[in-house]
């Protein structure tokens, strides 16, 4: 990130995936950031840990000038369970990042859905963005692929030190 300090705060990242009456629950951290979960580093390394914040249970992710995800694979029928739950929380956007140029393509926070194929090259995905500058429900295509489409869930510094609540149906999206 272009930051010097940023702190994310995640709260359950993707949270529940939802059906008619039914949730899976992907993880509540009782028992802290398990095997399951998987980091990747695109440039130097995020910190992640579980903390408590505001009497929530959530993964913070402390960043200086770096990117990195942290992931879990979770294989469902998005036609069964096509809505995600989710809640963030950001102390402030990425003030030079703008989600139509690969330059900018730098965020507080995103939430990845991806879906998968036999070839990776028909591999698609959601990027649900905390954007910078580009409206909140824009839509865009992703700088690098135009295999992911980016969607600004929440956009600026309105919310900022803010959890912020979010329901998507994947399958409306895509």
């Amino acid at each position: 990130m272009n930051l010097p300090s940023l702190i994310l705060l995640i709260l359950l990242i993707l949270q529940t995936v939802e059906a008619k009456g039914a949730e899976l629950v992907i993880d509540d951290y009782s028992m802290g950031i398990g095997a399951h979960w998987e980091s990747k580093s695109f440039k130097g390394m995020t910190l992640y840990s579980i903390n408590e914040d505001g009497g929530r249970r959530c993964i913070r992710a402390q960043s200086r000038a770096s990117a990195s995800a942290l992931y879990y694979r979770l294989k469902f029928d998005p036609r069964e369970y096509p809505v995600i739950r989710w809640g963030w929380k950001i102390d402030g956007i990425i003030s030079p990042g703008d989600a139509r140029k690969k330059k900018g393509d730098d965020y507080a926070a995103r939430v990845y859905v991806v879906f998968p194929s036999l070839f990776f090259w028909k591999t698609r995905a959601l990027n649900y963005i905390w954007a910078n500058r580009l409206p909140r429900g824009e839509a865009v295509a992703n700088p690098f692929t135009a295999n992911a489409i980016m969607i600004a869930v929440q956009s600026g510094n309105d919310h900022s030190g803010k959890w912020m609540e979010e329901r998507r149906n994947i399958l409306d999206d895509f």
